[in-house]
């Protein structure tokens, strides 16, 4: 049997439904743009979990966030986006901050080589 749990806040009136694995199956938030640069991020598997979870404090944390994005239908387009905005810190794209700093190096020398 699967319990959910609703919780309204009081400043805004969002609600967060949970479910008994404390994982959340929907977050109400800011209203969805189709027009912003990142309205991509409305597909992502990322949206039913709790911002944390893409912020790890060690290897078991980003392990975990890898797996959410494995099957993500937006995994290419948050990688992209995190390699051109330089973001520095949690899992995007299934990569970790390491792991981007390796692409964008191996990109820099890609384009040294062949010029």
């Amino acid at each position: 049997m699967i319990t959910r749990i609703t919780s309204r806040t009081k400043s805004t009136g969002d609600t967060t439904t949970l479910v008994a694995d404390d994982r959340p199956t929907e977050l109400d938030s800011a209203p969805h743009d189709p027009d912003s640069m990142t309205a991509w991020m409305a597909e992502g598997n990322c949206r039913l979990y709790p911002p944390a979870t893409f912020f790890p404090s060690d290897g078991v944390g980003v392990d975990r966030a890898r797996k959410i994005c494995r099957d993500c239908p937006v995994q290419e387009r948050c990688l992209e986006y995190a390699l051109e905005e330089r973001i520095d810190h949690g899992v995007w794209g299934g990569c970790s901050e390491r792991e981007r700093r390796r692409i964008l190096k191996r990109r820099r020398t890609e384009i040294v080589g062949s010029a």
